[in-house]
């Protein structure tokens, strides 16, 4: 009753991902592979793995049991398989990396092309969205995340700059409309663009000057998906329909272009920069383990 070990990893990858679409964007296996994969599973094994409806895919009791002894099963191959990597000139094979927007637009630009160049046996594989998810259980080799979303079993290290801002602004046009917030509590009266994210929750507005911290729930015309569609929250500021707060790398080509102008600086909030996190493996598969040496080398001074 041997089965293959194709097989058995392209269940592991449609039980993981909750449907066979979703494990295909994981695998890079075209959903009726895998389809046809997990059917001969089945067929050999003599007994239904999976749950199929019109919208999911869920493991059944047998398949549950299976998957829970699979996946670190498997996980031992791929990483007995990695140990040949060792033996190779340079390291090679696919690191999957799951990122916020924020992370993919303002971290890793500074550091994919000169990794690449270094490592081009190596590909990148990114998946940036900005809802909270389990790397692993999503496919992937290791994440960046903020220090409030970090997971306490995973290793962190330092990753992109360590102080960042928030940064709040408008367009002149607005400011000449409005005028000029002289307090974060001023915003109250002001047309501000806001965020939400994808639990549904709103992106806070806070600020801090000389250990007083300021938290205002401010309202205006526009809302939009953090990540997706903060773009739009950049272009309807530079437009003039109101305020905005983002991460001031975001805003710093509309800052020195003067598209926009920085409103309450003094008050902007800084806060630490992300971290590249990963599972605490004894053995690293060998892109992580090159990524993870090269952002060690690379790593930017702290701001004085």
């Amino acid at each position: 009753m041997a089965a293959d070990l194709g097989d058995l990893s392209a269940f592991v990858a449609v039980a993981q991902a909750g449907g066979f679409r979703d494990g295909a964007r994981a695998t890079g296996v075209s959903a009726s592979g895998l389809s046809e994969a997990v059917r001969r599973l089945e067929a050999r094994l003599g007994v239904r793995l999976l749950h199929r409806t019109t919208r999911s895919v869920a493991p059944t009791e047998a398949g549950a049991r299976l998957l829970e002894r699979l996946t670190p099963a498997l996980g031992e191959v791929a990483a007995a398989l990695d140990v040949v990597n060792g033996f190779r000139d340079r390291p090679a094979g696919t690191l999957r990396l799951n990122v916020p927007v924020s992370a993919a637009r303002l971290v890793l630009p500074g550091i994919v092309p000169a990794f690449l160049a270094a490592y081009p046996d190596i590909r990148l594989d990114v998946v940036a969205e900005d809802s909270f998810v389990d790397v692993l259980a999503a496919g992937c080799d290791a994440g960046i995340r903020y220090d409030e979303r970090l997971e306490q079993d995973m290793i962190a290290v330092p990753i992109g700059p360590r102080e960042q801002r928030f940064a709040t602004a408008a367009s002149p046009a607005y400011l000449a409309r409005r005028g000029r917030p002289g307090h974060p509590r001023d915003l109250l009266g002001h047309a501000c663009i806001r965020g939400r994210f994808a639990s549904g929750a709103m992106t806070a507005w806070e600020f801090e000057r000389d250990g007083e911290s300021v938290r205002v729930d401010p309202s205006g015309p526009l809302v939009v998906r953090v990540g997706g569609a903060t773009d739009l929250a950049v272009d309807a500021a530079v437009a003039g329909v109101g305020l905005v707060t983002l991460f001031e790398d975001w805003l710093r080509p509309h800052l020195d272009s003067g598209a926009l102008e920085p409103v309450l600086e003094p008050w902007w909030p800084r806060f630490p920069g992300p971290f590249l996190y990963y599972p605490g493996r004894r053995h690293l598969p060998a892109p992580l383990r090159a990524f993870v040496d090269f952002v060690g080398r690379h790593r930017p001074a702290a701001k004085g």
